[in-house]
């Protein structure tokens, strides 16, 4: 009887045990390879072929509708953003599209109250034109009326308005009789969900953006370059000023849907900052700045669609900052390249001129001490070592590059002169600077003895046509005595 107890006893809880571990078992059985197989699930799809021949052949329509709205939006934002550029308030485009935010909120919440709907796109972004452009409006008010500068009253207004703005946004969350998602799109944007409708509003803005900068061009560039200047000739400089800041207030408002009210100021700054580095022409730079933020939103919206989990948005600012970066470095302007080779250069002519200049003055002197006729003679390397303050090391480099150029030739190991050729270029580049010596003596009311450095700095900046003036300004066609005393002579070098 005991042992059937026990046998009931051990059964039962042999039961329960199972109870508990078999579906522990299985939990693991399922959740191991569950979990296992969540840490390997990147969510990354390489596109196939098919589907990139899709894109680049713009086979679907939504992707057609996509690629076509980003373009025009990147035309317009890179020819309105290169006015921004260059009148120095690059922050206003950030502080308008902040300024955005709390109109979204309130427009949604009118939408809801009058209308039963708030998410209609135009409520929508009428109220981020009010408030952005009542944030534009406080920024040039703080402006005019303080004495704080305009990065200050932008920050400002921006912090201000994106703190309003977020505060709205919770408020609407919180709304119960409406649904307020995809309010949060209009910070990060959403491109993919742009339909026809936004097509047309985007070719609309844009097109009247190309036009008011064509009509205002020479305004705009006055207004850009030297706003004082046309505050004297009685251009309305705050109305243009006003008039700009609206072109910039359209472009953002229809840009919040594309790429988000955080990243659209990189999408007005960055095509005009690349085009930057290409041109000194306005004209030139605005057409380069339509064309690779065109061409920013055109790759950007294809990449986002091959890959559809990176945001559109994002994807566009990149493309337009890939294209900045290489224009940064290539750029046939100001291109990091071009300006280091051109520095290059000017550091290898004025090397050269100085050589030329001291092997010629070292010349000269000897020939009035030794009352000979001005000819090519023989000077020796320490003379020319104690002409300037080079070192050893740089003068034996700038004579070999001399050398190599044709201009010195070596008389024997410590001894050289002048080729034919390094003779005429001596004389010259010797003239050049003492006619830049005489003339700021003369009509600078420079001292003798500092006139030397100070002609250093530009003589080899002269041009034909200015030394042409310099000749017929001072009336000396011939070498002209140095001002000041030179050098050291040949007895005092040995």
């Amino acid at each position: 009887m005991k042992s059937s107890r026990m046998k009931a006893g051990m059964g039962r809880v042999l039961g329960l045990l199972l109870a508990v571990v078999v579906p522990m078992q299985s939990g693991m059985a399922q959740s191991g390879p569950r979990s296992f197989s969540s840490l390997q699930d990147r969510g990354f799809d390489w596109p196939s072929f098919e589907s990139i021949w899709e894109v680049v052949t713009l086979q679907q329509y939504n992707t057609r509708l996509v690629v076509a709205s980003t373009f025009i939006l990147g035309l317009a934002s890179g020819l309105v953003g290169c006015f921004l550029l260059l009148r120095k308030r690059s922050l206003m485009g950030d502080a308008l599209s902040h300024a955005c935010l709390p109109g979204i909120g309130i427009a949604f919440i009118l939408g809801v109250t009058l209308f039963g709907e708030g998410k209609s796109l135009a409520v929508l972004l009428a109220g981020a034109s009010v408030t952005g452009l009542l944030g534009v409006g406080l920024v040039l008010l703080i402006r005019k009326t303080s004495r704080i500068k305009d990065d200050a009253a932008m920050g400002i207004v921006l912090s201000v308005f994106f703190g309003a703005g977020v505060a709205v946004l919770g408020m609407v969350q919180n709304m119960p009789s409406a649904s307020a998602a995809g309010l949060e799109y209009f910070i990060y944007g959403k491109t993919a969900s742009m339909i026809f409708r936004d097509f047309l509003l985007l070719s609309g803005v844009a097109v009247a953006a190309l036009i008011c900068s064509i009509l205002l061009l020479k305004e705009f560039t006055l207004l850009c370059f030297d706003e004082g200047f046309a505050r004297s000739q009685g251009w309305p400089v705050s109305l243009l000023d006003v008039l700009m800041l609206i072109l910039v207030a359209a472009v953002t408002v229809v840009g919040l849907q594309s790429v988000g009210l955080i990243l659209i100021i990189a999408f007005l700054i960055t095509p005009a900052a690349a085009a930057r580095f290409w041109t000194n022409d306005l004209r030139t730079m605005l057409i380069l700045s339509g064309v690779i933020g065109g061409v920013s939103g055109w790759l950007g919206a294809g990449v986002s669609a091959l890959l559809p989990r990176l945001p559109a948005g994002a994807v566009i600012v990149l493309m337009a900052a890939a294209i900045f970066f290489f224009s940064m470095i290539f750029g046939a302007s100001r291109g990091i390249l071009r300006r280091s080779m051109s520095m290059r250069r000017l550091k290898r002519k004025v090397g050269r001129q100085h050589l030329l200049r001291a092997v010629f003055e070292i010349q000269e002197k000897t020939w009035k001490e030794e009352s000979l006729r001005p000819a090519n003679v023989d000077i020796s390397y320490d003379q020319l070592l104690h002409h300037r303050t080079w070192s050893p090391r740089q003068l034996k480099k700038l004579v070999k590059r001399a050398q190599g150029e044709d201009h010195i030739e070596w008389v024997d190991w410590r001894t050289l002169r002048l080729s034919e050729s390094g003779f005429g270029e001596a004389y010259r580049t010797t003239r050049n600077h003492r006619l830049w010596e005489i003339f700021l003596f003369t009509h600078a009311d420079i001292a003798a003895s500092h006139v030397d450095r100070d002609a250093d700095s530009v003589e080899h900046l002269l041009s034909t046509e200015m030394v042409r003036e310099l000749e017929s300004k001072l009336k000396m066609a011939s070498m002209p005595e140095s001002p000041h005393e030179i050098g050291i002579s040949r007895k005092e070098a040995v």
